[in-house]
């Protein structure tokens, strides 16, 4: 039989809780409505009411062990008919990003994340001046005379350097962090079967959103979330092609190959991908901005994101125009800033909401093996 792990109070947790926004846990009195309402928790194991109780109580390892706190994607049914207004949606939001920070490698980055409220100047800051310095050593950040592209002025090879690596810490980080997750997940559970065969299903799962479909308040974010997550998987394949482009099909600049015209397969997938950043984005932005009950309380780690978010998708946009109708000095230093946003996107890949990817896919694959997954999700 497996042991049953003692958790203990933390003081330390509840004062977090209440410093980030959860502070309505303590209106809680377990009436159960969330639960009762909400469509996507399981009858075997149903939230937020218990998840509630222990925010109230402070068990900080009992909740970062409990796969239900990322089963639920902040539909916010619950909070709109929580007769307390104890807004259980917004306090399980905020429970995450402290389990992102609690398990995050290094933890000092994560302390610094999820403290953006305070520290995002030095967070979005310092990659735009990294890339700034960088281009100071390299070229003295000098614009060609015979601009034409962008390669000009950042050569491909110091992309490589820079965002190689890059990547390579975050597939780091990220995996020392799921596997704390993962074994706090199994910490008294029986899980049966392989991951891989249920990792399946659970990225179809994502992939498609399929339990937004079954929210009330929130269904209409359903749209910007999958546009925001399809634009991003676009625009890596892009990234990818182009890849392949230089170095296996060897097109460049030099033999008037590159750049790509508007009309070219991997261009127009490009496009297509920035389009669907643009649309999620801005309807993300105008579901925040319109109704607070559906999309939650707007907390520093969800702006922050939002806002990174954001950058990325207008400067990316910026760029690829500046190209053909800005002056040469205006489109570069636009790019100067994408390339510091992206690679501030990157770098809090495991330590902002963009964690939510690797926590939600492994407490879904978790709730599948330990037989505790919503039958709807099925």
């Amino acid at each position: 039989m497996a042991s049953v792990p003692v958790f203990a109070p933390s003081s330390t947790f509840r004062d977090e809780l209440r410093r980030r926004g959860g502070e309505t846990a303590l209106r809680c009195y377990q009436c159960a409505t969330c639960s009762s309402v909400c469509e996507l928790a399981p009858a075997e194991a149903p939230f937020p009411r218990r998840q509630m109780l222990w925010a109230q109580w402070g068990l900080a390892d009992r909740i970062a062990a409990d796969p239900s706190v990322w089963l639920c994607h902040q539909c916010n049914d619950c909070t709109q008919r929580c007769p307390r207004d104890a807004k259980p949606g917004d306090v399980l939001s905020v429970v995450r990003a402290l389990t992102i920070e609690k398990l995050a490698f290094p933890r000092f980055v994560g302390s610094l994340v999820g403290k953006v409220r305070v520290t995002w100047p030095l967070v979005l800051g310092i990659p735009i001046l990294f890339w700034v310095l960088l281009l100071m050593a390299v070229n003295g950040l000098q614009v060609p005379q015979d601009f034409r592209a962008y390669e000009q002025f950042v050569p491909h090879w110091l992309l490589y350097a820079v965002y190689f690596p890059v990547v390579g810490w975050v597939v780091l980080a990220s995996w020392v962090s799921g596997r704390r997750f993962w074994s706090l997940l199994g910490l008294g559970a029986s899980r049966n079967g392989s991951f891989l065969g249920h990792l399946w299903p659970a990225l179809m799962e994502v992939g498609t959103h399929k339990r937004f479909g079954n929210c009330t308040a929130a269904r209409p974010r359903k749209i910007a979330h999958l546009a925001l997550l399809w634009g991003f998987v676009g625009a890596a394949v892009t990234s990818g092609l182009l890849i392949m482009a230089i170095y296996v099909q060897g097109m460049t600049l030099d033999n008037g190959q590159m750049p790509l015209s508007l009309w070219h397969p991997y261009k127009i997938l490009g496009n297509i991908s920035a389009v669907l950043l643009v649309v999620g984005g801005v309807l993300l932005v105008a579901n925040r901005l319109q109704d607070g009950v559906r999309s939650g309380a707007s907390t520093a780690f969800d702006s922050f994101f939002l806002t990174v978010v954001g950058l990325v998708i207008v400067t990316g946009v910026l760029t690829e125009a500046g190209r053909f109708g800005f002056t040469p000095e205006l489109a570069c230093a636009l790019y100067v800033v994408h390339l510091g946003v992206v690679l501030c996107l990157f770098v809090t890949f495991p330590y902002s909401k963009f964690a939510h990817m690797l926590y939600r896919t492994l407490a879904m694959v978790h709730a599948r093996m330990a037989g505790i997954v919503s039958p709807r999700a099925k």
